[in-house]
């Protein structure tokens, strides 16, 4: 693990949010984007090395439409970086952390992602994050 890569926060209106972090902050997004898989939209604020991610739901089935409903706005994640996911795979397993998606997919911000159960991380859901080449 290289750093704390963001931290993801599940939001209701991406659009509200924006404007309370852009006060909170002093800077406005980087970037916005839209990740289908996931069915969510996004939102970036860069403070630093680090990021705050900002996610609201695009359909009702969504992790973060159900994370909301079942426990309401706020941080919904930590993602940290690393140079090679596979190996951090095999690692975290081999430690009896329980991964969610052995197969890492596309994320946001030109990620490729990978989730471990907040079962195995004292209650937290942890994304691993590696740059895409």
């Amino acid at each position: 693990m290289k750093k704390i890569e963001h931290i993801g926060i599940a939001v209701k209106s991406i659009e509200n949010a924006n404007q309370i972090y852009t006060s909170l902050l002093g800077a406005s997004p980087y970037k916005m984007e839209e990740v289908k898989s996931e069915g969510v939209k996004t939102s970036f604020f860069k403070i630093g090395d680090s990021k705050i991610e900002l996610l609201e739901a695009i359909n009702p089935d969504s992790a973060i439409a159900k994370f909301i409903e079942k426990r309401g706005e706020g941080v919904h994640h930590i993602a940290f970086a690393v140079d090679d996911i596979q190996s951090e795979i095999v690692r975290l397993k081999n430690e009896g952390f329980i991964v969610l998606n052995e197969t890492p997919k596309k994320g946001a911000d030109n990620k490729l992602v990978v989730f471990l159960h907040p079962k195995s991380a004292a209650g937290v859901l942890v994304e691993l994050c590696q740059d895409r080449k």
